[in-house]
């Protein structure tokens, strides 16, 4: 099958395959959209089952990556990278200097960052040999903090804060004693479950790895469960943090939530999947705009800017989330829908 034919190819601009016999790399990059700037987004690193899964992961992920920058109305495009591999296993220093040969080879239409399986210092890696590349240089950190460039905690903070405003739209009130169960405890579930904490709400925590799951417990007084236990527990919010699609036909039947809100990437299986969770009474934060907070972050570091000004545009995803639920509730669309609408206005028209 031709990529052009595939499924979730939605007329990217550009797809690049690229294979290095002495490091073993295997990696894709997908431009989706450049009409309001070259394309971001951030390297992935993951043990695919094969190639046409990774293609289909990098293309539904390069198309997010052009809604959620026009959505956080940046002067960016949309594309993401993906390795095929375990970055437990399979990551070396040679793995990501020819990973940055690749991005190099691109020509600044694609500017890579840190993603799941990829640490700010493997983009210091890739940086030896190009120089498209964020997030290993950062000016400001939206608390005030040490900026180190890891975009995990504005991505944490920016779904704590959209989070916080859909309970507020779905439940009416605060965080205060609100089950909230968290899928994947990975450098932004962990940091979003922190803030919930901190919050007074009541925490239910999985993930494939047990470090992080048990400090939650220790630290957070959070409920471990198994990673398929997950979808059946009686709480408020489900919070998925981890890979995309968990949202589907299967796992729909099973939640009794109230709201869907949380950092993962394409968290519906389907476009479709957005009505049936409408028409089942869940709030859902589309993925895409609760999880701006690192590409907000990013942006911030690429220009003359300051921390209050990043933390002032990321506390904007709980005011731009508020606006798609009043809008999907006037027009009874799916919040997704809406979301897309949106967004198609603003990066379809330049």
């Amino acid at each position: 099958m031709s990529v052009f034919d595939h499924v979730e190819f939605d007329g990217h601009e550009q797809v690049a395959f690229f294979k290095d016999k002495k490091t073993g790399l295997q990696a894709i990059i997908a431009v989706h959209n450049t009409n309001l700037g070259p394309s971001l987004g951030g390297c992935r690193m993951w043990p695919y089952a094969n190639s046409a899964d990774a293609l289909n992961d990098v293309l539904r992920l390069s198309k997010g990556m052009t809604y959620k920058a026009a959505m956080a109305q940046l002067k960016l495009g949309g594309g993401k990278a993906v390795i095929i591999g375990d970055p437990r296993k399979h990551k070396s220093p040679e793995l990501m200097a020819a990973m940055g040969r690749f991005v190099e080879q691109m020509g600044g239409r694609y500017i890579t960052a840190e993603d799941s399986g990829i640490a700010v210092s493997d983009i210091q890696l890739m940086a030896a040999n190009t120089k498209h590349v964020s997030g290993i240089q950062a000016k400001y950190r939206f608390d005030g903090g040490k900026a180190d460039g890891n975009p995990a905690p504005s991505t944490a903070y920016g779904v704590f804060k959209g989070l916080e405003a859909s309970v507020k739209y779905a439940l009416g009130t605060d965080l205060q004693g609100v089950k909230v169960a968290v899928q994947g405890m990975g450098h932004v579930g962990y940091r979003l479950a922190d803030h919930l904490h901190q919050q007074g709400a009541q925490l239910y925590v999985t993930d494939i790895y047990p470090d992080n799951v048990n400090e939650a417990v220790e630290k957070f007084g959070a409920i471990a469960v198994e990673p398929d236990e997950i979808f059946d527990l009686d709480v408020d919010v489900y919070a998925p943090c981890a890979m995309g699609a968990s949202v589907n036909q299967q796992t729909l039947e099973r939640l009794k939530v109230k709201v869907i809100a949380g950092a993962a990437n394409n968290q519906l299986a389907q476009e479709s999947i957005g009505e049936l969770v409408r028409k089942k009474g869940i709030l859902y934060a589309p993925d895409y705009v609760i999880n701006a907070g690192g590409v907000i972050d990013i942006y911030h570091q690429r220009m003359l800017s300051t921390a209050e000004a990043m933390r002032s545009h990321i506390e904007g995803i709980a005011d731009t989330l508020t606006e798609i639920y009043q809008r999907s509730d006037s027009e009874q669309q799916p919040t997704n829908v809406i979301s897309n609408q949106i967004a198609e206005e603003r990066f379809l028209t330049k």
